[in-house]
């Protein structure tokens, strides 16, 4: 079953029972109309014509060569083997001369500048030349008629002029080029009727005029078919290769800006000396999973974790912020936020600090941790007075009642990265924990500092006072015998800290302004100039002398062996000779009209009267009538459809078959080979027949008698050589027209017929060949059969090569664009991996939507076009759980860092659990404090900023559906019930960190370790607040009182506010009342401890209600961002 499916899908016909649709979307590709109407759609006429100019050009430098070889290969042959060298002194003047005037005239192309202000040049250069190298042949031959009393002698460059038109002159347009082949060829054809024929009437009386005529013209049509087929396919082969060319471009400049943007999102939530491992990390999951070698279910990685012995440390703490966030609406709030962080992160960057991250009203960051800094206690402390300058402008922006607490502390600390999911980089250590001390210690609108940073940096600037009273009691501080002192700055001013910069470029002033269409109009210039700049660069043929003098080639250039021109790396050559072969249908064509004019050709000989022979041309036409058929079949029912339109047109099953047959041949290398031998062995029989039948001892007896009694001379003993030797060049160009067959073995096929053809025309049937027409007075005949096949043979072949050259670059650009849009597709995968670490699901799966039904266009674009026209993001939410739960009494040295790092890794594992109904969302781990929340979710929200896209979703079941929510329900009191679930799920999730804690400690052989719980519930606003490091956070009463909730709470115990107990209650969960508990802010409160028995289990009491899902999924979704492409419809990774 599996390979009947993998077989229909091989032919692209949709199979069924006898019935079957058409599927010529990938041949159509190769239409030359198509080619053509492509180039102009995508707007790329300009730069085609460029490329085709430099492309014809190049041609033309390797025809100067070609033509210096077969001009000075025939005057050798006249002065070597010529009986009377007079009479061909003056053919080498004039032949030498010609092309010496040829080349001089030609060689005005290789003038760049000119040329391309006067494109006409090329075409009447190549008319020209084309015009005197005929004149040369043409007046030779009736020089030496008239001088040497009726000697006829054939025309020598005829066959050499018509392919030479076709392959090598520059003359862009088809139409122009069939003109001028088309005239040399009338030309010749006078020259034989009205020198040759009478002659040939004269001696061979059997030979009719009407007949000598088709014989000729027959001939020409046949050179002029086999040039339009090579000037076709050649101009479909340099379009295919112009269009992969600027695809390939596009995708590496749209992969680098991809890598640009995925780099952005790292360094926005690591640093970059775990950034690059962390990508690197992400990218060989990702591929092992693609390979079907590894099972990701979650992130599963390493700790990293890195020792920094000298840093300074800053930690700030808005004044009165709880009263912000309580007091004013969540759209006002998060342009505070963001404007107030926004300047703290520019600051930042300014004095080179590190922003870590920022926990409500505590904003945190390093001095010297990317890099050695030996200043970096001078930089924390100017930052901290920068901040207090930039809160005191917002302060009298917004009119707001808030200042700035600032703590610096130098030392030593640990950072890194801990956990699987929402990876955040955060910092450890006693320092820091000091720093953290001072900050809770100090003034408003003062920097508290300890003795260790004073002993770093310069007095004057500042007041130096003692520390505080109460800092000097403080446990830890007394511990490590630390001394703190108070700093404010001397005439401290509101522009100081600023570096130059306007600092409210944060602010809504930024929103609305134009900058932002002028930066991506000049993107987009700068987009098409690198585009016009590659282009430039396109290899148009094999040798790049300038690079070969330097012992190199350009880095684009195919690796090829010089002979055949076959990849040095086999699997490539591999994937080469097995591609498809779209242009067959063409070959075969040209195949089929080639023999039935070979056929016509054989009128002069004596083949008709054999009956043998007859049956045997008539049978290699029929089937090659038949074989074009097949191969045009497709075409014709696709341009049928064209006419007649009809929608999923059903085939019968003799149509089926047909089309299986072509997809078989033009799949199948050993097929294509076996109809390429069949096919020249064919056309060989064709000619063979006619050497075979020939009497050469009646022909020589014939002669004799012709010579002594003046007989006549019949023309049935033996056939007429010329015409032989015409078929016969024709014959060789025709083993090289396929395309998809390597050129080693065409080459073969070719040099094995062009010497065994030779043997007969100077041994076996020389005489023959010896008593023909000569090219020359006194050059005997068979060496101008000779001459004519070499350079037959060589010029076809140097074509061949330069057109296989073509076809492997196009083919290596086309293996590298696979790779750059599989390096995409892990590009994005890892964005969408990042995405997730940024941003809680519903906000990364809102973006993620909005790529794949919305805007098509790259979710990356969608977030950062957002931050960079300063779009904020925010959500209201009515009903959110929010629960904060520290580990007590953790030392921070590295081997309790490892047991921190294996048990948040264990809470991130247990948040896949949660990922379905009420998602729990992981906010932040700030040291030893883990904040979660659940309710998240957008179909809750009583406000969004982004309400094009949330509608989207509230409209689409099946975008609901893949956001992994349930159906946005009805905002009133009758379901506003529904939404306290919240609580309920988020307390299950924190009976399971204590569970999941308890077991981990007892894997590890700890015996000691607990962790305290707060969790609360109410009215909760939501966004994305930074600049550097966009964050998203949430704020509100609730989040405040689950923060009180967890610092006065006990050990191994959830402590709750009394709205979340009774809702608790309600659900069947036992709450014990605490008592009163003083609240900072909020003062004595009643809280309650929710029921735990030994087992880590939920003591029940009657519930009023029961949880719509009381079961959580085991499925973990968090892996499908890993997933294989083809097997993950309709999750993040496959909408990327």
């Amino acid at each position: 079953m599996h390979s009947q499916i993998r077989s229909s899908s091989a032919l692209n016909i949709a199979l069924d029972a006898s019935r079957c649709t058409l599927n010529y979307a990938r041949e159509h590709m190769w239409d030359p109309l198509y080619l053509k109407q492509r180039v102009e759609e995508l707007g790329l006429t300009k730069e085609f014509d460029s490329y085709q100019i430099r492309l014809w050009r190049s041609y033309l430098s390797i025809f100067f060569v070609l033509h210096i070889l077969v001009t000075v290969g025939h005057c050798a042959l006249l002065l070597v083997f010529a009986e009377v060298k007079q009479m061909v002194y003056l053919d080498i003047c004039v032949y030498s001369g010609c092309a010496i005037l040829l080349l001089s005239i030609l060689s005005i192309n290789f003038c760049e500048k000119f040329v391309a202000r006067h494109n006409w040049v090329m075409s009447f250069t190549s008319v020209l030349a084309a015009l005197i190298l005929l004149a040369a042949d043409i007046i030779t031959a009736i020089y030496h008629y008239y001088a040497n009393t009726d000697l006829v002698v054939a025309s020598f460059y005829d066959v050499y002029i018509v392919f030479v038109i076709y392959m090598y002159l520059p003359i862009l347009s088809v139409r122009r080029v069939l003109v001028l082949g088309t005239v040399a060829s009338l030309v010749y054809m006078v020259h034989f009727v009205v020198f040759m024929t009478p002659v040939l009437q004269q001696k061979v009386s059997s030979i009719t005029t009407n007949g000598s005529y088709i014989i000729n013209a027959t001939h020409y049509v046949c050179l002029n078919l086999m040039g339009i087929f090579y000037r076709i396919t050649t101009n479909m082969m340099v379009r295919s290769s112009f269009l992969d060319r600027h695809q390939y471009v596009t995708e590496e400049l749209m992969l680098r800006n991809a890598r640009r943007h995925e780099k952005v999102l790292v360094d926005s939530i690591l640093p970059p000396l775990i950034s690059k491992s962390l990508q690197s990390e992400i990218r060989n999951k990702i591929t092992l999973v693609q390979q079907g070698t590894k099972t990701v279910t979650s992130l599963q990685r390493s700790m990293a974790v890195q020792i920094h012995p000298e840093v300074s440390i800053l930690y700030a703490d808005v004044v009165n912020y709880t009263q912000l966030t309580t007091t004013i609406n969540v759209e006002t709030l998060v342009i505070i936020l963001h404007d107030l962080y926004g300047r703290f992160d520019m600051a930042a960057a300014t004095f080179r600090a590190e922003r870590i991250k920022f926990l409500g009203d505590c904003y945190y960051c390093v001095a010297g941790i990317t890099e050695v800094d030996p200043d970096h206690a001078q930089n924390c402390v100017d930052l901290g007075f920068a901040m207090i300058s930039n809160i005191q402008e917002v302060r009298g922006i917004y009119d707001l009642d808030i200042s700035m607490r600032i703590g610096v502390h130098s030392g030593l600390i640990f950072s890194g990265v801990l956990g699987e999911a929402k990876l955040q980089f955060d910092i450890w250590g006693t320092d820091a924990n000091i720093a953290n001390v001072l900050e809770s210690t100090g003034l408003p609108g003062c920097v508290h500092i300890s003795n260790r940073t004073l002993s770093y940096i310069e007095e004057e600037p500042y007041e130096i006072e003692p520390g505080p009273s109460w800092a000097a009691e403080h446990p830890l501080l007394v511990k490590h015998k630390v001394e703190t002192y108070i700093l404010r700055m001397k005439n401290l001013s509101s522009t100081d800290f600023k570096n130059g910069h306007n600092v409210r470029m944060f602010s809504l002033v930024r929103f609305k302004s134009p900058i932002n269409a002028t930066r991506d109009e000049s993107s987009e210039l700068v987009f098409q100039e690198e585009l016009r700049q590659e282009y430039k660069k396109m290899p148009v043929f094999r040798w790049n002398f300038g690079s070969l003098r330097r012992g190199c080639q350009p880095s684009d250039m195919p690796n090829l062996s010089n002979l055949c021109l076959t990849y040095k790396d086999k699997e490539m050559e591999k994937l080469y000779i097995n591609q498809r072969d779209y242009i067959f249908k063409y070959s075969m064509l040209l195949a089929y009209l080639i023999g039935c004019l070979l056929v016509i050709l054989q009128f002069d000989s004596n083949t008709s009267r054999c009956i043998l022979c007859t049956i045997v041309n008539y049978l290699i036409i029929i089937f090659f009538g038949i074989l074009t058929f097949i191969a045009w079949y497709k075409k014709m029912c696709w341009t049928r459809n064209q006419i007649k339109p009809k929608r999923n047109r059903v085939y019968n099953r003799f149509s089926c078959f047909l089309f299986y047959l072509i997809n078989k041949i033009q799949e199948n290398l050993e097929i294509r080979v076996g109809l390429y031998i069949f096919i020249t062995l064919s056309h060989g029989t064709i000619i063979a027949l006619i050497l075979i039948l020939c009497d050469q001892n009646r022909f020589i007896l014939d002669e004799i008698e012709h010579k002594i009694f003046h007989y006549e001379a019949p023309n049935d003993a033996c056939f007429h050589p010329w015409v032989i030797t015409n078929m016969m060049s024709i014959f060789i160009c025709m083993v090289f027209t396929f395309t998809r067959i390597p050129l080693k073995l065409k080459t073969l096929v070719a040099f094995l017929l062009s010497g065994a053809y030779l043997l007969l025309v100077n041994l076996h049937l020389r005489i023959v060949f010896h008593h023909s027409f000569t090219s020359t007075p006194s050059l005997p005949a068979e060496y101008a059969h000779t001459m004519q096949i070499l350079v037959t043979i060589l010029t076809v072949y140097q074509k061949e090569r330069m057109t296989t050259f073509a076809s492997k670059v196009n083919f290596k650009w086309r293996q590298e664009l696979k790779r750059k849009q599989s390096d995409a597709v892990l590009t994005n995968q890892s964005i969408t991996i990042i995405l997730h670490n940024i941003l809680p699901a519903h906000v990364s799966k809102l973006f993620l939507i909005g790529f794949k039904y919305i805007h098509k266009i790259n979710v990356l674009n969608v977030y950062l076009t957002s931050l960079a026209k300063h779009e904020l993001y925010y959500e209201n939410y009515q009903m959110v759980s929010v629960m904060f739960a520290m580990l007590m009494n953790f030392q921070m040295d590295l081997r309790n860092l490892r047991l921190l790092n294996d048990i948040i890794t264990e809470f991130d594992i247990l948040l896949l659990y949660y990922k379905e109904f009420y998602v729990v969302e992981k906010i932040k781990v700030v040291g030893c404090t883990y904040m979660a929340a659940c309710g998240l979710d957008l179909n809750f929200a009583g406000a969004v900023s982004i309400k094009s896209r949330s509608s989207n979703v509230h409209a689409s079941p099946h975008l609901a559906k893949l956001l992994a929510l349930p159906l946005a329900r009805n905002h009133d009191g009758s379901d506003s019930d529904e939404l306290d679930e919240v609580v309920f799920v988020l307390a299950s999730f924190a009976l399971d960190m204590m569970r999941t804690l308890s077991k981990c400690l007892e894997s590890q052989g700890q015996e000691h370790g607990s962790i305290t719980i707060g969790l609360s519930s109410g009215e909760v606003m939501a966004g994305i607040v930074g600049a550097s490091q966009p964050h998203y956070d949430i704020w509100g009463n609730a989040v405040n009182m689950a923060s009180r909730m967890q610092t006065t709470g006990l050990p191994d115990n959830i402590q709750v506010t009394e709205e979340s107990a009774h809702i608790l209650q309600d659900y069947g969960i036992k709450c014990n009342f605490r008592g009163l508990t003083f609240v900072k802010g909020r003062g004595e409160i009643p809280t309650y401890l929710v029921g735990i028995d030994p087992h880590y289990c939920f003591i029940d009491k009657e519930a009023s209600r029961n949880p719509s899902h009381v079961l959580r999924s085991t499925q973990i979704s968090y892996g499908s961002a890993y997933s294989k492409p083809e097997d993950t419809i309709g999750t993040d990774s496959d909408q990327l």
